[in-house]
């Protein structure tokens, strides 16, 4: 049964600020980061402050850093917002609200979630480094909620590039549009209508999003693209020498694990490959980054669930929150696995889980 949405709220805001989540973790120099995704409005918590007025940590972080702390694990949350600015607390009435936080950071470490990828990746770098200084982390696990992994990715490049002294651990990315997402292409005529197979939720939320799109985008919603991400629109052959944002990437990510979550609430065996199954946002294809190389990313370990992107869009639907990525108790202990497992993970054999049977 789905929990009314006060109620829903509380009841994470209790067990968070009641110790109930470990509110000790253990000390050390590693630490989680969860850094959430487009559109998102994310405040800036710490392992034992967090918001004390509806989501803890907002709408994408609180059920994952609930679980994470339960586990004994040291878990910040990278502040993120729209447009520009530190983050402010949304109207209490608003969906996924929070209030009474710690302190807001200043904007130069605040991600900026409508706008261009790389732009957003500089933010979580610098904020990343300031956890190495304020808090003397010097190597991090990142958990990325959609675009939150490519602004991961970005960032890791960027502190690889500038020889930071703060070290990433792995990444583990939950619905992240590795390849695009489908209304970022649907808005850019990579997918139409036709691509829904009469899916009223498709065809609804994603001519719906043409128009938020129109008014609210920065820039974020043209790089969830094929031919951004990967050079190339859905129907057109690959140029001689891929020149996408992915490729660009390459070997930033080598000795780093990497876990690809992926939601495939939304299903039609007759869909294109490419956008379903789908969790509303993004698809496996994407998810799982299958036109992503090994060059991009040298080790991959897949996970995928019937769930959706996110409690948005379970909402959306009328399901309980229970059917997201980011609420999802069986996906909440499988990124907590991939944080476990993180030192012994490029051990294994390279791509387990990534196939199209279910897990």
């Amino acid at each position: 049964m789905r929990l009314p949405l006060a109620i829903g709220l509380g009841l994470l805001t209790l067990l968070v600020e009641s110790g109930h989540t470990s509110a000790r973790p253990n000390p050390g120099k590693s630490a989680v980061v969860i850094v959430s995704g487009g559109g998102s409005v994310t405040p800036f918590t710490t392992p034992t402050q967090a918001c004390k007025r509806g989501l803890a940590a907002g709408n994408t972080a609180t059920a994952l850093r609930t679980a994470l702390l339960a586990k004994g694990k040291r878990v910040y949350t990278a502040p993120a917002g729209m447009p520009w600015g530190s983050v402010s607390e949304p109207d209490p009435q608003s969906f996924g609200a929070f209030g009474d936080c710690p302190p807001a950071l200043p904007e130069h470490l605040t991600i900026m979630t409508l706008g261009d990828i790389d732009a957003s990746g500089e933010k979580l770098a610098r904020f990343l480094n300031h956890l190495h200084d304020t808090e003397k982390i010097t190597q991090v696990d990142l958990v990325g909620h959609s675009n939150g992994g490519l602004y991961s990715r970005a960032a890791t490049r960027i502190l690889r590039q500038t020889k930071s002294a703060l070290s990433i651990r792995s990444i583990t990315m939950l619905g992240t549009p590795n390849n695009g997402s489908v209304p970022g292409s649907f808005t850019w005529g990579e997918f139409n209508l036709a691509d829904c197979k009469s899916n009223s939720f498709c065809e609804t939320f994603n001519t719906g999003w043409v128009q938020f799109a129109a008014n609210y985008d920065l820039g974020l919603n043209r790089e969830n693209t094929f031919k951004y991400l990967d050079g190339k629109g859905v129907a057109t052959a690959a140029p001689s020498g891929s020149w996408g944002w992915n490729a660009a990437q390459a070997g930033y990510l080598n000795g780093i694990p990497i876990t690809l979550m992926a939601g495939n609430y939304f299903s039609d065996n007759a869909g294109d490959p490419r956008m379903w199954p789908y969790d509303g946002i993004t698809s496996r294809y994407s998810a799982w980054a299958e036109g992503v190389t090994d060059a991009v990313i040298p080790h991959r370990t897949c996970w995928q669930g019937p769930l959706t992107h996110s409690i948005f869009v379970s909402d959306k639907i009328s399901a309980p929150w229970q059917t997201s990525l980011t609420w999802n108790t069986a996906a909440l202990d499988r990124v907590n696995q991939a944080i476990d497992e993180a030192d012994i993970a490029l051990t294994k054999p390279n791509r387990q889980g990534c196939s199209d049977k279910p897990s």
